[in-house]
């Protein structure tokens, strides 16, 4: 069993690449960094990275992650300080893709408003989901269906304390601030499609990394489903 759990999980990061990524982000970072859209806005917004940079930086030493996971969560950072910079809801995306194709990408997706933001929570999911995996699956000691239900579970909480948070800041600051950091964009539906996205994204990433496990050692896979799935259903017997 031990053996077959071994295969399948990747080969821990190493330090030069972690430090390339670091670097890296920085130098974006500093790049976004000058003359954003709105001052107050960018420094909230900086707020996830604030938090991440140290959390990944203290679980390096005792939950190093793969190399495949660092790249996932520089992606996901990338990406979040691009909508930092412009503020979510004005990052201009369709002016980018006219000046590349003629065309709207709005108009070819057929959107209404700028769904940056939008973009950002379905990537949540799909990008953070593996790394969140990898970190607390062997904390939790879970196998099978349960190593891949904890972290789309644990993508969707955050994705609603993310959406509480957003909000009771948006009442404490007010006035545009507290709009431009909300984004409802006239949207009052808006929380709650951020949070199904960010499911959506992260249910997508699982049913990836099943089927890549399961083809990495098939009968192996197929028998911790199994087990897991009996020990959960003896436990509430």
């Amino acid at each position: 069993m031990n053996a077959s759990r071994s295969k399948s999980r990747p080969p821990l990061s190493t330090g030069r690449h972690l430090a390339i990524l670091s670097g890296l982000f920085v130098a974006i970072w500093v790049a976004l960094a000058i003359h954003p859209f709105d001052r107050h806005d960018w420094a909230l917004e900086n707020a996830l990275v604030g938090l991440a940079i140290p959390i990944v930086a203290c679980t390096y030493r005792w939950a190093r992650l793969s190399n495949g996971s660092y790249t996932l969560i520089f992606v996901f950072l990338c990406l979040h300080v691009v909508g930092a910079h412009y503020t979510y809801s004005e990052v201009p995306y369709d002016a980018w893709w006219k000046a590349l194709t003629g065309s709207t990408f709005n108009h070819l997706m057929g959107w209404q408003r700028n769904n940056f933001d939008r973009v950002i929570h379905f990537a949540y999911g799909l990008l953070l989901a593996v790394p969140l995996r990898e970190l607390v699956v062997p904390v939790a000691k879970v196998r099978g269906f349960w190593s891949y239900f904890l972290p789309l579970d644990l993508t969707m909480s955050t994705s609603m304390l993310y959406e509480l948070i957003e909000w009771k800041a948006a009442e404490i600051f007010g006035g545009d601030l507290g709009a431009a950091y909300l984004g409802l964009q006239g949207d009052v539906w808006d929380a709650q499609k951020d949070m199904a996205l960010a499911s959506a994204g992260a249910l997508l990433a699982m049913v990836i990394a099943a089927w890549l496990d399961r083809r990495r050692d098939p009968a192996g896979f197929a028998r911790e489903w199994r087990e897991s799935l009996r020990r959960r259903a003896a436990g509430l017997d």
